[in-house]
Parts: structure tokens; sequence; C-alpha cells
């Protein structure tokens, strides 16, 4: 069964359709790669699936349950939004760290301020938040960047700001963590710090997304490939498939030549 699993999603902006029926599905423990041309609408679908965006039209699942129905999305508040995104995990291309607070800060701040929202007795409030720094020390370990904890995101590096974007996210613990294009603000010797990361996730079998650009890394660690053009699917399938001479999609062919060249 489908881990995470999209029917039918369409989603326009004014009279711009962008998705135009997007189906897919995703097993627990793979990774998927979704790639296309800009303007195909690779980076609206992953808002989708975080609730950054809502869908139109189209049903979303996770793990057997039904997480989204567009024909009931008006019903549902902020705090039922919220807990929905609590599913995923997203890591944006330009980090978005929070400048005043150093690294460990950033990775605690949103696992504190939901542990303050769930648990109101002061006492279990405090060894959550002790639960939490130390979950933060270990993720950080993860990452490379144990030595990192106390500096603030203007002392880093933009591969090192990008690790810790990574384990910020993890530290919310998701389902699911999606990336949109978490190289390319990067030159190739930091891109290589950031893909290395991702490498080892899908070693430890985190469900994954990714955006990305990086076709090499694409046909290295994803499972399966997800091809964009003009707002559907024109291929989804095996990565080896998706790369080799048997590939049935003529567009995706000529989409990774005009990269390869």
């Amino acid at each position: 069964m489908a881990f995470l699993e999209f029917q039918g999603v369409k989603k326009s902006f004014g009279r711009t359709e962008v998705l135009k029926g997007i189906d897919l599905s995703l097993e627990k423990g793979k990774t998927l790669a979704i790639i296309g041309s800009s303007g195909s609408g690779k980076t609206t679908l992953l808002r989708c699936i975080n609730f950054l965006e809502t869908p139109d039209e189209g049903k979303m699942f996770l793990n057997g349950e039904l997480l989204f129905n567009a024909e009931g999305a008006k019903k549902l508040s902020e705090k039922e939004l919220r807990e929905k995104r609590l599913h995923f995990g997203l890591v944006f291309q330009n980090f978005n760290l929070f400048p005043q607070y150093t690294v460990r800060e950033n990775l605690c701040l949103a696992p504190k301020l939901l542990a303050k929202e769930q648990e109101k007795d002061k006492a279990k409030r405090k060894t959550l938040f002790a639960e939490i720094e130390a979950k933060a020390n270990e993720l950080l370990a993860k990452v490379g960047l144990s030595e990192k904890a106390d500096a603030y995101p203007c002392q880093l590096s933009g591969g090192q700001q990008q690790r810790v974007a990574i384990a910020r996210a993890l530290a919310m613990s998701p389902d699911i963590l999606c990336f949109d294009e978490p190289t390319s603000a990067l030159d190739p010797e930091l891109t290589v710090e950031v893909l290395n990361v991702l490498r080892s996730l899908a070693d430890d079998n985190m469900t994954m997304i990714v955006v990305t650009h990086e076709m090499a890394f694409a046909a290295e660690v994803a499972d399966q490939i997800l091809f964009m053009d003009n707002g559907v699917v024109d291929y989804y399938g095996d990565t080896k498939t998706a790369f080799g001479a048997d590939c049935p999609s003529v567009r995706l062919k000529e989409f990774v030549g005009s990269i390869q060249k």
C-alpha cells in the first residue's frame, strides 16, 4: 500500500492552470525525485504536498487515511492545516534560518513552541524541552555540524546553513521530508556537502520527495522519478528506466539530454 497518494490534484492561479490532474503514489522509506523544466509545476506540487497551497481539486492520502479532500478544504481551520503540515518537513532553496538565533536554537524553536502549546504542566514541559535539546544535538551530529551548535547562521557557509535547515526539518519528526531545489543556491563544492546528507537519509530509509535539477543525484539516490511537463505528469516510474535508453517518454529523453549537454 502506498504511504503517500495523490489523486487528481489540480491547482490554478487565476486563469493559469498549473497542475492539471496529478496522480502519484510513494512507498514508505523511498525517495521520489521530481524533475522538469522551469514552470512545469514542480514547486507548486511540492507546496500542495506541504499544505502551503490548497489544491482546487483532488484528494491526498497518507498511510491509507484521507488527509485532504479539496471538496471540504474550505472547512479546515488554520489549526487543522498546521496539524496536517506536521506530517511533512520542508527544506527550502534559501535556507530560511532565523538569523537572531543560534544553530541549536533554530532547531529547537518550533518543537518547543509545539510542546508549549500541547503541554500545560510546567514540570513536564521542562522535561520535553530537555529532550528537544538532546535531539537537536543528535541531529547536528548527524549532519556533521556539532561544533557549530552555538554559532549564528551568518557565521556559516551556504552548505552548512542548508545542512542546519535539513536538521531543523528533521527536528519535527516528519513522516515525509521534502526538498525544493536544496542545492540551487550553492556552488559545486558546497553542493556535495548537502547531497551527501541526502544520501545518508536515503540510506536510513527516510521517506523523501526532492525537487531537483541535479540529474546525477536523482539517478543515483531516487527510487522513482516524476517528470513534469506543462502541469502534467509525463513520466512516473522507476529511476533506471527514466534515465535508460528504453525510457518511454520522448520528452523526458529530450529534457535529460539538454541538461547533460
